[in-house]
């Protein structure tokens, strides 16, 4: 199973073969289980982002924001690729990486509120109306995580990751990617093809899960699958966030 979301690799259930297979607490996988796990992380981020939220109109300045931006953004790379590398340690660190998480989002989604008024509640109703209609879509069959359908994201995501990872480089040499951040029809493009992108990985991650739960994947899958899941929604969601305020800056 490949999954263009880097926490959902296709070698994450190579080792579980098939048939029931748990680990040393008992319990398998259960899809019900991974629901309420991703529930409670949303809840985690949720709890996050309103602190750092609190914390701008609070204080009113985009300054007090940095040490959120830089602890939840860094903290939560460290500790997500800790927790991809230790899988077992999931239900420790996807909580956290939920927290850290939702200190960075808040954080972002403030200095882009003070930008464009209206633009958070927008981007959140579109992320989750999108994770909905693409859950019902996949459950009723419409989309199918076919090998051609998989290969074509995981590409598609590589190479918006070699563009991104490019732009960074660049922007230690003083030059940026025209089309990443600018605000013209170029840049709106490339923002929505990256979201239409983002959002197509639901699908590899609705598929990844589903495969855990058939072949009875330890308890605490659970709680990777749902780590999995949420990386997959704060990109979605800070992607949508960028499309919205290069739009907006048009108007």
């Amino acid at each position: 199973m490949r999954s263009g979301n880097p926490a959902l690799k296709p070698s994450t259930f190579l080792d579980l073969g098939t048939g029931v297979v748990t680990d040393a607490r008992g319990g398998v996988m259960t899809l019900n289980g991974t629901v309420n796990r991703t529930a409670f992380l949303l809840l985690l981020t949720l709890v996050g982002a309103m602190y750092s939220w609190s914390v701008f109109f609070g204080s009113a300045g985009a300054a007090n924001l940095m040490p959120y931006v830089l602890v939840g953004g860094l903290g939560g790379f460290v500790v997500a690729m800790v927790t991809i590398f230790k899988k077992t340690w999931a239900p420790f660190t996807a909580p956290l990486y939920a927290v850290l998480e939702g200190l960075f989002i808040g954080a972002m989604s403030a200095i882009f509120e003070q930008r464009h008024p209206g633009i958070v509640i927008q981007a959140t109703a579109l992320t989750f109306g999108t994770l909905a209609a693409l859950l019902m879509a996949y459950r009723s069959g419409l989309i199918k995580a076919t090998e051609n359908f998989k290969l074509g994201v995981v590409a598609a995501t590589g190479g918006i990751a070699l563009v991104y990872l490019a732009s960074i480089v660049m922007g230690f040499f003083g030059h940026a990617i025209p089309m990443i951040n600018g605000g013209g029809m170029l840049g709106i493009g490339f923002s929505a093809v990256v979201v239409v992108v983002a959002a197509l990985n639901l699908v590899l991650d609705f598929a990844f899960i589903e495969e855990g739960v058939a072949k009875g994947a330890p308890k605490y899958m659970e709680w990777y699958a749902a780590f999995g899941l949420l990386v997959t929604l704060v990109w979605l969601y800070l992607e949508i966030l960028r499309l919205l305020s290069k739009l907006q800056s048009r108007n």
